[in-house]
């Protein structure tokens, strides 16, 4: 039998042709597709099968065939005319080739086999590779039913499986130059991790991605790969991009769920000490990589579980918390502490920080709520985006009452905003029950800054839209609670600084929406807390801290910076890029 023999299922959309008789090849085995050769080995007739995704898929023989054997000749089965084509040798070795046509999405397609080495398609070339990866669509990941899911509150998509991994991995180019690793704030090894899953290698897929990112799982959850690394996938410029994102989150997940995961030994322990300030993507990356340097790590968290935005931000339905949990636990077998409910700034001063560590990374977000300043704002039942999703993520207001905090629950429930927060908002809204929930975003659907993704969940899962309105005060019953909200219908005028055409109110187009919950989702701005007791740490006008971009190291000397208290709102995987700058310039200056 052939060596190094690749294993791979394939759909049956690809169909394989005799260049003679233009019959097909493919014949129904067991409901799965077969390409079948009859070939001429020493006089004997033997069967190949063989994979139109230029792989072994089975191999049976009435002889036992080896490696570097030549056969004789390749007949079609169907009108027993031979396919080699002598005037075109193997690139390789110059042996004669035997030709198929493959069709893809109705268009033919030439192949060449090599008649010494068939069975590995020697001497196929990476143009001919490539030409059918360009006709494998896009895998999309299975997802719960729509009108299933907005009664629970169960991840939505469901992942891939090993088999739509398999099969969106060998739409990967391999590029030399990938431009897609540029694109990742961490540098991920993307091509060589999806090389490995086409070699079922995933648990080595798993570890590979795990060099650069210590949270695949989340990452491959709720990071933008639309607008990062698959934004700059080749394949992309004449079809859609390979699925970076969902292939990370299915080798995180297989490594977790087959229990493969393993905690790195740490060798070297320095007499050293890292004070982490929160324990957000940022904190965590911080820990995760001074902890293997062999550092003392001490995470303070204000809140009473640890995850920051991860937990009291993104919804159950798009970021189990379980994951996070897991993730977090990792960090503390490889040695992390965590202290929770400590708020630096209240309950230690950050120079008391200073005086028992070497040196202090600062990760607390950006979690003070923006409001619009408009008349009734005070009213009850106008909820900060920040408050609503922590009440229902991290106090577990989803679960209640096996929980003891209520779930905030109207009958007509407005989010205003159009960014990720006000979708998790609006889709969270649903989920408890209310009869109607509606976006209010005073631009258009073009400019809406929200994932593709989760825009779509929303308008499947029922969320309406009103663009192209802004509300200008909120209306209130005898009892102080919401009743309604006055809004003015927008226009879209000149680009502003975010090249973002600026929105400008119509003129008499008020008009009111009766509603009796109103969340606030139009942003966050830096925490005060912690700078009341540490004015020499510098800030710009926005409340921001300013640091060395090389470096992130503060004006205070010893203390770094990273994440969103650092740049605003920003993603999952730019928060970890950023402690990564941190852990190593802290590295270099505590070792000299």
């Amino acid at each position: 039998m052939f060596e190094d023999v690749k294993y791979l299922k394939f759909k049956s959309y690809l169909n394989t042709y005799c260049p003679h008789c233009r019959n097909t090849f493919n014949v129904e085995v067991k409901d799965q597709k077969f390409l079948q050769f009859k070939a001429v080995y020493k006089g004997e007739d033997i069967d190949l099968k063989l994979s139109p995704y230029l792989d072994v898929f089975d191999i049976e023989s009435s002889k036992e065939i080896a490696k570097d054997d030549l056969l004789d000749d390749f007949l079609c089965p169907r009108c027993k005319k031979s396919l080699i084509v002598v005037e075109k040798p193997c690139g390789d070795c110059g042996s004669p080739v035997a030709e198929v046509i493959i069709a893809a999405f109705s268009r033919l397609l030439p192949f060449y086999l090599c008649m010494k080495h068939g069975c590995t398609w020697h001497g196929l070339t990476k143009a001919d590779e490539n030409k059918i990866k360009l006709k494998i669509p896009r895998q999309e990941m299975p997802e719960q039913d729509m009108k299933l899911r907005v009664a629970n509150h169960g991840e939505v998509p469901y992942g891939y499986t090993t088999e739509l991994a398999q099969l969106e991995a060998g739409r990967c180019l391999q590029c030399k130059e990938p431009k897609c690793v540029n694109g990742c704030p961490v540098n991920v090894d993307i091509p060589s991790f999806i090389k490995l899953i086409r070699e079922e290698k995933i648990d080595d897929a798993a570890k590979k991605i795990k060099e650069r990112n210590i949270l695949p799982a989340i990452c491959g959850r709720v990071c933008p790969q639309e607008s990062q690394c698959e934004s700059l996938c080749i394949l992309g410029i004449k079809d859609r991009p390979v699925a970076i994102g969902n292939l990370e989150r299915f080798v995180s997940d297989y490594e977790r769920k087959m229990e493969l995961v393993k905690i790195p030994t740490i060798t070297a322990r320095l007499n050293k000490k890292i004070a982490v300030v929160g324990s957000g993507p940022a904190g965590l990356t911080v820990a995760a990589d001074l902890i293997q340097k062999g550092y003392s790590v001490t995470i303070f968290e204000a809140l009473h579980e640890a995850g920051g935005v991860l937990v009291y931000g993104i919804p159950e339905f798009r970021l189990p918390k379980g994951i996070v949990n897991f993730e977090i636990d990792y960090l503390k077998q490889m040695g992390v502490r965590i202290e929770m409910n400590t708020v630096i700034g209240k309950t230690i001063e950050m120079d008391e920080l200073l005086q028992n560590f070497d040196a202090v990374f600062i990760g607390v977000g950006a979690g003070l709520p923006v409001f619009m300043n408009l008349p009734g704002e005070t009213l009850g039942n106008v909820f900060s985006a920040n408050e609503y999703l922590t009440r229902m993520n991290l106090m577990k207001a989803y679960k209640f009452p096996e929980y003891d905090t209520p779930k905030p629950r109207g009958n007509r429930v407005v989010v205003i905003g159009g960014g990720n927060v006000a979708m998790d908002s609006a889709r969270t809204a649903i989920r408890t029950g209310s009869n109607e929930v509606i976006i209010v975003y005073r631009r258009s659907r073009q400019e809406l800054p929200a994932r593709h993704e989760e825009v779509r969940h929303a308008e499947e899962e029922g969320v309406k839209f009103m663009l192209l309105t802004n509300p200008v005060r909120y209306i209130g019953n005898d009892q102080g609670l919401l009743k309604g909200m006055e809004c003015i219908r927008m226009k879209l005028g000149e680009p502003d600084s975010s090249g973002r055409r600026r929105p400008v109110p119509i003129e008499g187009s008020n008009f009111i929406i009766d509603c009796d919950v109103a969340v606030v989702a139009i942003g966050t701005s830096s925490n005060p807390v912690l700078f009341q007791t540490a004015q020499d740490i510098k800030r710009n006008k926005w409340g921001y801290v300013e640091v060395d971009p090389e470096t992130n190291e503060t004006s205070k000397e010893f203390v770094y910076a990273g994440g969103d208290i650092v740049t605003g709102s920003a993603t999952v995987i730019e928060a970890m890029g950023a402690g990564r700058i941190a852990a190593n310039a802290i590295q270099k200056k505590l070792a000299g």
